[in-house]
């Protein structure tokens, strides 16, 4: 087996598919909880949107510290394309790689929401007509996705045993202090726009979305190598 020294792992034909396979089942079960908690909480809140945000931040985040725990040994447990392509420009994971757990988190992302549609019986393939577009909106969703890839970097350098405690926290705070509810992933935009539930968004947006994401992406790349000066492994 061939040692990647910055990835960090031994790699073989079986644990590459296991990584992958660890992509596509850990993205799949953000999704569920995303969209799941977000039909479930419109459905019993009786037209509170704020207490149906909150149930469906909490779900998130605790979905969150479940699957960074669970999977992180196998792929890092990256679960967002933004993630896996700041690995590569740190020069920390291969380009093949990262195509093949962008693909994963990407479908594994639509087969959650699709999952979560059966789960509540309803059509399992939609587009959403929830409206999430103007400046405000795309500011948040740089500032989320900087804030986001800062935590996942900046604890890797600092404390790495903390990541998931973090990054749930995060996630679940910035429901709430972003305009956008801090979406700040790109096959969660593209598979939430297939729902057209409390959590989707029309597919129309989704494009600036993603690239308002990889800006925060490219500032969050800036301000860590500013701030911590190092370079982490997977």
């Amino acid at each position: 087996m061939k040692r990647n020294r910055r990835w960090g792992k031994y790699w073989s034909r079986s644990t590459m598919k296991n990584a992958v396979l660890a992509e596509f089942l850990g993205t799949g079960f953000l999704l569920v909880s995303v969209v799941g908690s977000g039909i479930m909480a419109e459905t019993l809140a009786g037209g509170n949107i704020a207490l149906a945000l909150l149930a469906n931040a909490i779900a998130t985040g605790c979905m969150l510290y479940c699957i960074i725990t669970l999977f992180g040994a196998v792929s890092g447990a990256h679960f967002n394309p933004i993630v896996s392509l700041a690995f590569v420009l740190r020069g920390e994971m291969p380009v093949t790689r990262a195509c093949a757990f962008i693909s994963a988190q990407i479908f594994g992302a639509i087969t959650g929401v699709i999952l979560t549609h059966a789960m509540f019986d309803q059509s399992l393939f939609q587009l959403s007509q929830t409206p999430r577009s103007g400046g405000p909106l795309w500011v948040s969703e740089i500032f989320a996705s900087f804030g986001l890839l800062l935590i996942v970097f900046g604890g890797l350098a600092q404390n790495s045993k903390a990541i998931a405690t973090m990054v749930a926290l995060y996630i679940t705070g910035a429901y709430w202090f972003t305009a956008s509810t801090s979406f700040a992933n790109p096959a969660v935009s593209i598979a939430r726009a297939l729902s057209d539930t409390f959590a989707g968004i029309d597919p129309a947006h989704v494009p600036m979305f993603i690239l308002c994401q990889l800006i925060g992406m490219a500032l969050a790349l800036w301000a860590v190598r500013a701030v911590f000066n190092t370079k982490t492994s997977g």
